[in-house]
């Protein structure tokens, strides 16, 4: 029933929830008091701005003659004709005076509230992603850390292969770089070696790191994008390792590091290692243009400042030829075997050559997957004073979703439970339905701490280097850890988009932030507990992947540490069904009881010590529970809000 003058995210006052296509017809409605006080209202408009808040449209609103509890229904319906970043608000008149109603708090409108208008996203209806992506588990790979397998590797002159199992370099100074030229020898036929391993887990894609010839272990300072990094192995074992990952229907996305490359690499050639002309040799380089020199050749402009990583301009058209023309990088490794690719610091390359990425990635391989590397909310962000057009259907099919791994872990290790839905409806309602249902959601990457050590209460943002190197949990402290990681996980991986499991965090490892988050990967001591678990859940995510993939997410409550929500879809009979997921990352046990639509659910994953009986749960503190909802008419759980 409405509750509200308006609410974006309920469909009886909006009639399309989240963003719209071009053509597209979105209904609005509100409901007015019939007077205001003791005047009537005269008229209601809905006011549009454009992404720059500059130019603004007003569309009167009619009454519709439907009433509830002695309000009015007003309505327009609005066509946007041009895809683009849209903000909107309501003016309603009562005795010749002008009132607004606002965004306020979950989407809900406010009379003379502070300015606050909504979000309308706009998107090219050619914006389309391959239904074999939806659904899916990403793994992602640090490929020296992962799986070495044993055969000999060709070093780079500077670098030095270390034991296995020790920890990473840290003590030399970061600025030189030194430390990141320790090898633990992980290579791509290792990476192979693990399929049947990754199998089990359930992952279908597998994200790797850099792996083209690169003088570091991360490999972000690119040496040549044509050739396979040495200390890897070759060529023919990439393509073999797509060979084998798509026999198992696995598929593979590689790191593109675009905005840079090294100074050391066929391009820039500091140190002359190389056979070509380097601009920093020759201002009659045929690199020389792509580098933002301001004077030649050792002032020249680079990646925050770092020396090692100078800045190549991605407009010169000879760079974004040789990137995304024909028989270029994109294209290359693409024919070779890879299935998308991830952009690395996406907001530093500008919109046209993202889009010139897109058009080469969809001319080779049209269901291949762009992702970018942005860490706020894609939709409306501004990067060196420009708004993104990410999203509007001519360049990322998908971004890492960092905005949902924040949501997940402040209310695991915080105990947020009410600004949890908050987060995830801000995304899921700015963002296209294409590119939700396609998102990368990690809990951990390379860049990040090791999750297991951040659930546990630990951002390392205060702790020296050494502290780092040093810290590990207490026995007590790592089961409390495990129990809310279990927690985290399962949020990962029944939210919209799919969910990324860093190479280790299923095997326990910890750490801080670099280089402590890239250890090696412990096989033979992986916690055998957690791995359990991924597997059990990663086997969850598969068998239900036919509402996972794609299914709308509806929230059902948020308080006291308890969390529950569906993800549901409705059938062409107007019926629906569901999957509950229910935890409780409190400290206590709590006693939840289900909705009246729910009083039929079976439990389809759970950990120990849940009970349900009759529509009443029992969940002990850290746990969790997945529960399907038997098909069931609309109308029988018909709520305020539904998305």
């Amino acid at each position: 029933m409405p509750e509200h003058i308006f609410n974006s995210r309920d469909r009886t006052y909006k009639s399309i929830y989240g963003a719209v296509a071009v053509g597209e017809t979105v209904t609005f409605r509100l409901l007015l008091p019939i007077e205001y006080g003791i005047l009537p209202i005269e008229t209601a408009s809905l006011v549009v701005l454009d992404s720059d808040g500059v130019h603004n449209m007003t569309f009167e609103l009619r009454k519709t003659g439907d009433t509830y509890l002695g309000s009015a229904y007003w309505q327009v319906d609005y066509t946007p004709l041009v895809p683009g970043l849209f903000w909107y608000h309501f003016e309603f008149m009562a005795g010749g005076y002008t009132h607004r109603l606002y965004n306020g708090p979950y989407g809900t409108g406010y009379v003379d509230a502070e300015e606050n208008p909504w979000q309308l996203t706009v998107y090219s209806g050619e914006q389309v992603v391959s239904d074999k992506w939806k659904g899916g588990i990403m793994y992602q790979i640090f490929p020296d850390r992962f799986r070495n397998s044993g055969s000999k590797k060709m070093l780079h002159k500077e670098g030095r292969l270390i034991p296995w199992d020790s920890e990473p370099e840290w003590t030399e100074d970061k600025s030189t770089g030194l430390w990141n030229t320790d090898y633990f020898g992980g290579d791509l036929k290792g990476i192979e070696e693990k399929l049947p391993y990754l199998a089990s887990l359930g992952v279908d894609i597998i994200y790797l790191n850099p792996i083209f010839e690169a003088h570091s272990n991360h490999r972000y300072n690119t040496a040549d994008y044509m050739h396979i990094d040495p200390v890897l192995g070759r060529e023919e074992d990439f393509i073999e390792l797509c060979s084998a990952a798509h026999k198992l229907g696995m598929k593979i996305i590689l790191d593109g590091v675009f905005s840079h490359t090294g100074d050391d690499s066929i391009y820039f050639n500091k140190y002359n290692h190389y056979d070509s002309v380097g601009a920093y040799q020759s201002k009659d380089s045929p690199y020389f243009s792509w580098y933002k020199f301001e004077t030649w050749p050792n002032i020249y402009r680079s990646w925050w400042g770092i020396p090692l990583l100078p800045e190549v301009i991605e407009t010169n058209p000879s760079y974004v030829d040789f990137i995304t023309g024909p028989g270029g990088v994109i294209e290359k490794w693409l024919k070779l075997g890879a299935d998308g690719w991830r952009l690395d610091v996406a907001d530093e390359l500008p919109d046209e050559f993202i889009t010139a990425i897109r058009n080469r990635i969809k001319a080779v391989k049209p269901d291949a997957l762009l992702l970018g590397e942005v860490w706020e909310d894609a939709s409306n962000k501004t990067a060196y004073g420009v708004r993104r057009k990410y999203l509007l259907g001519t360049e990322l099919d998908s971004v890492m979703n960092y905005p949902f791994r924040k949501a997940i872990i402040e209310f695991v290790a915080n105990d947020n439970a009410e600004d949890f839905f908050e987060q995830i409806l801000t995304i899921t309602e700015n963002y296209p339905k294409q590119i939700t249902d396609s998102l990368m959601n990690p809990l951990g990457t390379h860049d990040t701490v090791r999750i297991l050590t951040r659930v546990a209460g630990f951002d390392c943002e205060d702790m020296s280097t050494a502290e780092q190197a040093a810290f590990r949990l207490d026995p007590e402290a790592r089961e409390r850890a495990k129990e809310l990681l279990k927690i985290a996980a399962v949020l990962q991986y029944t939210l919209p988009g799919f969910p990324s499991l860093y190479y280790g965090d299923e095997a326990g490892l910890e750490g801080g932030k670099d280089p402590f988050c890239r250890k090696s990967f412990p096989w033979g001591n992986e916690d055998k507990d957690l791995l359990e678990f991924y597997k059990e859940l990663g086997s969850v995510r598969k068998h239900k992947s036919y509402v996972l993939a794609d299914a709308d997410f509806v929230p059902v409550s948020a308080a006291d540490g308890v969390i529950c929500y569906e993800r549901r879809k409705t059938d062409i009979y107007g019926g629906s069904f569901s999957l509950v997921v229910l935890v409780n990352r409190g400290d206590e046990l709590i006693n939840y009881t289900l909705p009246d639509y729910m009083k039929d659910v079976s439990t389809v994953f759970a950990s120990e010590g849940v009970v349900t009986d009759t529509g009443l749960v029992r969940l002990p503190a850290h746990s969790y529970l997945i529960m399907e909802n038997v098909p069931v008419i609309r109308k029988e759980y018909r709520r305020g809000s539904s998305i």
